[in-house]
């Protein structure tokens, strides 16, 4: 059974941007590879370790961001004034007031104010309307947040 990813249409220009980028690099890294062996000894060439190793890990990303764009479905949006995967949510803690946009596990980068709608807060975010309190259990102790607004 394949998995489904589930990521805005933002994310998958990023991912796209990405991938093009990492397979821009193929050549680069194929030149490393090449140069190093010239060396000699690959045995005790940490030159060449250190290319391949590069080479294993740019294309491990590129057939991973190559499943998740084979494999996503496009979030919509918010839906019927209930939090909902794309939605984006104001929230407030006590006078301090955060935005969060909801998506996928993909696409999750809490500094950059992407939640995953599977971490705590997305999950107890979810469903919820403006007005409702949504509590999340962090390291310093349970958190409640009152949502304000949702687009």
């Amino acid at each position: 059974m394949k998995k489904t990813y589930q990521i805005t249409v933002e994310g998958r220009k990023e991912l796209e941007v990405e991938l093009d980028e990492l397979k821009g690099r193929r050549g680069e890294i194929a030149d490393k590879i090449a140069e190093a062996r010239d060396f000699g000894d690959l045995s005790e060439n940490a030159e060449y370790d250190s290319a391949r190793e590069e080479q294993g890990i740019v294309e491990t990303r590129i057939a991973e961001i190559e499943d998740i764009l084979m494999n996503a479905s496009i979030i919509k949006g918010a839906k019927g004034g209930k939090v909902a995967l794309g939605a984006t949510v104001e929230l407030d803690n006590g006078g301090k007031s955060v935005s969060y946009m909801v998506v996928g596990p993909v696409e999750a980068d809490p500094l950059e104010g992407k939640v995953s709608n599977e971490s705590p807060l997305g999950v107890a975010l979810m469903g919820k309307v403006v007005g409702d309190t949504a509590t999340v259990m962090t390291p310093k102790g349970e958190v409640v947040y009152t949502i304000k607004q949702i687009s």
